[in-house]
């Protein structure tokens, strides 16, 4: 097999006679497990324990530790158990570091990963997974970086450079004398070289400046920025034809100009439908809380004023960290986490699902818009580590389930369905899943909490409105008088709808016992009706009628139990 080392190397048409994977289930649909490819699992036989209890993730360092793309592969049964039907795999091109944000190879699998080879094998053998005796087609992701390379040159007398009003400084020196690859990118004026970014909430700054020592491409709206985003459409696509990926997570868009990303993205889709690929799925990180920014970013039909140009962007999705980090110190637009764990109230749920009225035609459809997740890979957003560092085991589940019964593409981080407490820095929230020292793999079936995980999603695999339909949050009271729930002491209860069917979520919040009523749908529902537990309970609870004519049900609930029904 040649070795690329340039983009005149790369071969973009497709392969004779291969038939590229298109499947009709929509990106809602899907539950993503986003695995961190070094740390997951690697290649070895190793023996999973099967107990009920929670793990410990396994300290390892900010090294390489050893997963693979074959461990991945090796265990898709693990994640398909859990119900997920999407894989976000962490980069895995030739880089400088583990976690593979800072490539060094765009043509290349980094070999501690595998090889080409291996990530073919785990995209044909999740495409044709069989889960029992039914096909359970899971869709891979790749993570791609399009908005600075690795650390992979110096400046003069390789001192660290600060951003300075947009001054360019003088190039150093190559790291090494064979990298980056292409060699096309191997042309000092291809980097902005302004320095490392100090205020990562000013612009021009955060465009034009390194996030820390990675290295960020001139990508602006000029003959060298089209050259740069060229060359990172052509070898990204490569790895659609290649590979037959579905799907590219694109880092750090927050701090790419507006005309670079929807060249990508616009690029990038259009290849995978002349390949034959409907639906090839792209969403970005945008790292901040903002609706206003995720508005200007979301659907290739959405536009952004740049100077006289109108710019369609052209992500389908991005990451949801409005939902999961909040806004800063604002108890009434609170964090999810905090509102689960009742360390907050829950107006912030209600004021953001107000907000998302404008992103699209009906409260369901806005659920294509958005990525949701309670905890991922990175520390800057999280001081408090994982979500399950300080939660119960009912917490954690509840808060998964709660991801995946509300608006959006619900994605889990790995080990979370195990109740991995990593906090601190990176490296603590990036456990690996298994233990070289004694041979063993910590991924574990028998989990209380990966085993509720799978049957909630089971319940979402099984129920159009929890995919599709409208959502709203519902008034809780005594059978009598109803408002929405505040404090710390409540059942946070929401309604999917979707044409004439009501799906009712609740979770007691608190740690004592509650019993609250809670609205329902009385377009939909009358008194002596009844609704039947999905998920959390036995048997059918009785719809009753309020003094003013509303429908109700009156849900007992224990500390921290989450329950569907419909």
């Amino acid at each position: 097999m040649s070795v690329l080392t340039s983009l005149t190397d790369v071969d973009l048409s497709p392969i004779p006679g291969k038939e590229y994977f298109n499947f009709e289930r929509e990106w809602r649909e899907e539950f993503i497990y986003f695995a961190m490819t070094d740390r997951f699992q690697d290649s070895a036989n190793r023996i999973a324990t099967t107990i009920a209890g929670r793990s410990i993730g396994v300290a390892a360092g900010g090294d390489f530790y050893g997963g693979t793309i074959r461990g991945v592969t090796n265990n898709l049964a693990y994640i398909a158990g859990l119900g997920c039907t999407a894989i976000w795999l962490s980069p895995v091109l030739e880089a400088n570091s583990y976690h593979g944000y800072d490539i060094n190879n765009y043509l290349d699998i980094d070999p501690h990963f595998g090889t080409k080879q291996d990530l073919v094998d785990l995209v044909q053998a999740a495409h044709n997974f069989v889960k029992g005796d039914q096909p359970w087609p899971i869709r891979i992701i790749m993570d791609v970086v399009i908005n600075h390379s690795g650390d992979n040159w110096g400046y003069p007398g390789n001192f660290s450079y600060n951003y300075s009003g947009g001054q360019q400084f003088p190039f150093g020196a190559w790291r090494r004398n064979d990298r980056p690859i292409p060699v096309e990118l191997r042309n000092p004026d291809y980097y902005h070289r302004c320095g490392q970014i100090g205020n990562y909430e000013a612009l021009p700054e955060y465009q034009l400046g390194d996030i820390a020592s990675l290295k960020d491409y001139e990508n602006d709206d000029n003959p060298i920025g089209s050259t740069v985003i060229n060359a990172l459409i052509m070898v990204f696509c490569y790895w659609i034809r290649e590979a037959d990926v579905d799907g590219f997570r694109v880092d750090a868009v927050k701090h790419m100009g507006a005309l670079a990303c929807s060249r990508f993205c616009s690029n990038v889709r259009e290849y995978a439908y002349a390949l034959g690929k409907r639906g090839f799925f792209l969403y970005g990180e945008v790292a901040e809380a903002s609706d206003d920014l995720y508005n200007s970013y979301l659907g290739p039909n959405t536009s952004v004023q740049v100077g006289n140009d109108t710019v369609f962007i052209g992500l389908d999705s991005v990451l949801d960290f409005r939902l999961a980090e909040g806004i800063y110190q604002d108890p009434n637009n609170a964090p999810l986490p905090t509102i689960l764990k009742a360390q907050n109230g829950p107006q912030g749920l209600f004021n953001r699902l107000e907000l998302q009225l404008n992103r699209a035609l009906n409260r369901g459809e806005s659920g294509r818009y958005l990525v949701t997740f309670v905890d991922n890979h990175d520390s800057f957003w999280q001081p408090t580590g994982r979500f399950a560092n300080g939660a119960t085991d009912d917490q954690v589940i509840a808060a998964i389930g709660f991801i995946l019964c509300a608006l959006g593409t619900p994605c889990i981080y790995y080990g979370t369905e195990q109740g991995f407490s990593g906090s601190g820095g990176d490296p603590q929230m990036r456990e690996a899943m298994f233990d070289k020292a004694n041979n063993s793999s910590l991924l574990n079936t028998g989990c209380r909490i990966y085993q509720e995980i799978a049957k909630i999603a089971a319940v979402m695999r099984a129920e159009e409105p929890l995919r599709f339909g409208r959502m709203y949050y519902r008034q809780i009271g005594n059978g009598t008088d109803f408002g929405l729930p505040y404090g710390s002491q409540y059942t946070l209860a929401f309604s999917r709808l979707l044409y004439t069917r009501e799906v009712l979520v609740a979770y007691n919040v608190s740690g004592a016992s509650r019993s609250d009523s809670i609205l329902a749908d009385s377009t939909i529902h009358s008194a002596g009706k009844t609704l039947e537990y999905l998920y959390g309970g036995i048997g059918s609870v009785v719809v009753q009628a309020a003094p003013s004519g509303a429908c109700y049900m009156t849900l007992p609930l224990r500390p921290y139990q989450f329950v569907i029904l419909g």
